[in-house]
């Protein structure tokens, strides 16, 4: 598939849902990884380890994939070496480290209500950024509509109050924000070099942070089985696969029109929840979360022309 492919309507509406799809199996995959590897419910610097492995292999697959194309990833530069240190840093490394912070310290249900923030935070940063990706009513009613589908798909599933602190929500906020300014930033760096590289070098400079910082707060992974290695080995593969096609959408495509997509990831992660997990599905908030995150969807691509790389300048 070229890239110019990346910018048909039918190939970004298959490519975000496949990617949404492969985010959203991590929700059962990570918890039978903790599960596998004995992690403890509040051990975070395991997790960070744990997330660490994960990253710095995902990122080594891609850049031997771009080796094996005969893509170049050494000799870049200094002006582009200081943009992936950044780049994977924010994107991989503190935005995990200020999630875990703060689902240590609020419930699930609320942290993966809060995190869906992040999807606002994309499309509120575009609207500043590029001049093509202004908001309109439409994005703004498709974002409400789509983040009203999350608490739907959350009702029932634990406690959810009004109670908001900075270790817990406050974190898991931060985390959405760090991680739609670092996708935007992303973007501008994807327009000057190979966006497999690019997310190949982001996620293993961010893998191995976290893993550093895993390590010196005195985590450690251990409980290595074959299953346990292969789901982890499962995880970095959906993680290069998965960041390597949505940095490919960003680059040809308004934020706006792509952001929104993420609106599916709990959907595909409750499906796919019940089918490994034996979670329960046929419900009426499932059926509902998911037609409200088709309309939200709906209402913010419907006015948006795919765009094509030369009109995505400033």
């Amino acid at each position: 598939m070229g890239s110019s492919r990346f910018s048909d309507p039918k190939v970004v509406v298959a490519v975000a849902l496949l990617c949404c799809l492969l985010w959203g199996s991590s929700y059962p995959a990570i918890k039978s990884g903790y599960a596998w590897f004995g992690i403890a419910a509040d051990d975070v610097p395991t997790k960070l380890v744990f997330a660490g492995w994960r990253f710095l292999w995902a990122g080594l697959v891609l850049l031997v994939l771009a080796l094996a194309t005969r893509k170049s990833i050494w000799g870049l530069g200094k002006s582009t070496a200081r943009e992936l240190v950044v780049l994977g840093l924010a994107q991989t490394t503190l935005q995990y480290v200020f999630f875990y912070i703060g689902l240590a310290y609020t419930t699930g249900v609320k942290g993966s209500i809060m995190n869906a923030t992040g999807t606002f935070f994309s499309v509120l940063l575009a609207h500043w950024i590029y001049h093509n990706d202004r908001l309109s009513h439409a994005k703004l009613w498709g974002c409400l509509v789509g983040f009203a589908g999350v608490m739907v798909v959350n009702l029932g599933q634990g406690s959810f109050d009004l109670d908001f602190t900075l270790l817990g929500e406050g974190c898991v906020v931060i985390a959405a924000f760090v991680l739609a300014a670092a996708s935007i930033y992303g973007k501008q760096v994807s327009q000057r070099m190979d966006s497999v590289v690019m997310t190949g070098w982001q996620l293993a400079i961010g893998g191995a942070a976290l893993l550093a910082i895993g390590w010196a707060s005195g985590g450690a992974l251990t409980g290595f089985t074959v299953a346990s290695t292969l789901l982890l080995v499962y995880l970095a593969l959906l993680s290069s696969a998965a960041f390597s096609l949505w940095s490919l959408l960003l680059k040809h495509n308004r934020v706006s029109q792509i952001t929104v997509f993420n609106f599916t990831v709990p959907i595909f992660g409750a499906v796919l929840s019940a089918i490994f997990l034996g979670e329960v599905l046929l419900e009426w908030k499932n059926l509902l979360a998911l037609v409200l995150v088709c309309c939200g969807i709906w209402l913010v691509t419907r006015d948006t022309p795919a765009a094509t790389p030369a009109s995505l300048d400033k």
